[in-house]
């Protein structure tokens, strides 16, 4: 699921990102408001949430903005604002759930979930390549029906490469989308994290499908 945030607080956008990346959600972030309106008008998200109290256009008009545009996505608001009357606003202007600051991260969680569901669009996404199968709902991975067992930072590799299979994967591009932190070319964490992916879904099968392209980075891909 590709989620929107849009949220001026780094420490929020911060704690936000590295939680729902490791709930295996992907998001993109915008720190203002204009920035954040380009963004969901540009590209396509499954769910946005979205703060009230923004630089440059405040939330209150971008889910106008929204809405008048025809863009149905679910928006979820996350904000401070918690009077009654901030609430039927935002739900008026089109808002799907509203949510007060400071919440739980597990409630966050399972209101995205709950809009998710409500969204015709929102079904289990099954990944496959060859004989490994991933269902990223159900977080299990199979390879020729056995189970794969990996750990929470491996099943987001696992995904963000059989989502891009094919495409050869720069060791920056990983860290940047999977770890969310910028890569430093002196360290092997990149190198280390895939050699341990590939010992589990290549090791005890004959057709290897995880490969390395030499001084570029990493691709999934059947050979």
């Amino acid at each position: 699921m590709h989620i929107l945030l849009i949220e001026d607080n780094e420490k929020t956008v911060n704690y936000l990102l590295k939680g729902l990346k490791e709930n295996y959600f992907t998001v993109d972030a915008a720190c203002d408001g204009q920035t954040g309106l380009f963004m969901a008008t540009q590209n396509t998200y499954d769910l946005i949430l979205l703060d009230v109290m923004l630089p440059h256009i405040d939330g209150w008009t971008i889910i106008t903005t929204l809405r008048n545009k025809n863009i149905t996505t679910p928006v979820l608001f996350l904000t401070a604002k918690d009077t009654l009357d901030d609430k039927i606003k935002g739900l008026k202007l089109g808002a799907d759930d509203y949510l007060i600051k400071p919440f739980s991260f597990s409630e966050l969680v399972a209101r995205i979930h709950s809009l998710l569901r409500r969204n015709q669009h929102y079904t289990s996404e099954i990944l496959k390549i060859a004989d490994l199968v991933v269902d990223t709902q159900k977080h299990k991975a199979f390879r020729n029906n056995t189970a794969l067992l990996l750990s929470a930072k491996e099943f987001m590799l696992l995904v963000f490469f059989l989502k891009r299979k094919g495409e050869v994967l720069s060791r920056t591009l990983i860290a940047e989308q999977v770890w969310d932190i910028n890569f430093d070319n002196d360290s092997n964490a990149i190198d280390v994290a895939v050699k341990r992916l590939r010992e589990k879904i290549d090791k005890d099968f004959s057709q290897k499908l995880l490969h390395t392209v030499r001084g570029v980075g990493y691709v999934l891909e059947e050979r």
